[in-house]
């Protein structure tokens, strides 16, 4: 296997020149920098960035914890972060948990061995002991004890956002359909703002919520349809509830947008899954995205933040569901 030595030996010069030139660190002289390029391209010699980083203290790899890649949301939000880190030559570990506590202490347990540059965090599972502060980190939506900075959307503005767009549409019983999760996060503040919206607007409307995660969703739409037969407004946690609850609701005849009204929250219509187009409450995902980062890279660098938690304004965008 090619080694720094081969290089050095086949440029003439000494190792530690070698170094400062792939490191692009230290003065090198033109024509030397010109011999170690031309021998790093004859050898086509390859860098063991791992064991570079570690030498140097330093890691350019950002670990993503997403609780799954198939959700259009997080695909979505990924899909920004790897582009903000590659701008500064970062490179991104994505870990995909499913959801599963066991599997997300598991990626934690490991990404503190490997002294990655810092982790951003997706999780509504229970692992406070378990998140070290000497790693940098980012949560996305969860607010742990620790000082770890929070970026979201603005979830309670969200929710009354829905209930308005859903009277102004025509409904009179609206529902807030839903899952809890384990523990505290900043989606469930969609539901408090639909609630305090519905009680300053004098509306009538029902709460309809089960354990996060939905196991059976026949069971789930099932029962809130058979018990809620008078609503005539839904407003759902995510896009990917409205898009489920309207499939269901066709089945028995029910029409959307005439019979029901239909808002959903992320954003990620433009999924293929959807159809009709949900009418929606639309995150900001690019800016969350970049925003996570530039706050990581602050607290790589050692940088007090002004805020613990970040919150971005959200949109209406009308569709075909209301």
């Amino acid at each position: 296997m090619l080694s720094i030595k081969d290089v050095a030996q086949l440029a003439g010069v000494a190792v530690g020149t070698v170094s400062r030139v792939i490191n692009n660190s230290g003065a090198v002289k033109p024509e030397t920098r010109r011999r170690v390029e031309q021998a790093i391209q004859e050898l086509n010699y390859v860098p063991n960035e791992v064991a570079r980083n570690f030498k140097m203290q330093k890691s350019k790899m950002v670990a993503l914890l997403l609780p799954s890649i198939w959700h259009p949301f997080f695909s979505e939000l990924a899909y920004y972060i790897e582009d903000e880190l590659d701008r500064e030559g970062y490179k991104l570990m994505l870990c995909n948990s499913s959801g599963k506590p066991e599997k997300e202490l598991y990626y934690l347990e490991m990404l503190q061995q490997n002294k990655v540059a810092g982790i951003v965090g997706i999780t509504y599972n229970d692992i406070e002991s378990s998140v070290s502060t000497d790693i940098p980190i980012v949560s996305i939506d969860r607010h742990f004890s620790k000082k770890i900075t929070c970026v979201t959307s603005d979830n309670y503005e969200g929710g009354r956002l829905a209930l308005r767009e859903l009277v102004k549409a025509g409904a009179r019983k609206p529902a807030f359909m839903g899952s809890v999760t384990a523990v505290y996060s900043e989606t469930m503040k969609r539901r408090e703002g639909f609630v305090d919206e519905a009680k300053a607007m004098g509306v009538d409307y029902v709460v309809y919520e089960k354990p996060d995660p939905v196991t059976d969703d026949d069971i789930y739409y099932g029962e809130f349809l058979r018990d809620h037969a008078d609503v005539d407004g839904v407003f759902a946690i995510t896009d990917m509830f409205a898009a489920k609850y309207i499939e269901r609701a066709r089945e028995q005849n029910i029409r959307v947008p005439e019979d029901v009204k239909v808002v959903g929250y992320d954003g990620i219509q433009d999924h293929a899954y959807f159809h009709p187009l949900i009418s929606t409450i639309r995150q900001p995902v690019e800016e969350m995205a970049r925003m996570t980062i530039q706050l990581l890279y602050k607290k790589i660098r050692g940088e007090s933040l002004d805020l613990e938690t970040y919150r971005l304004p959200v949109t209406f965008r009308p569709g075909e569901t209301t």
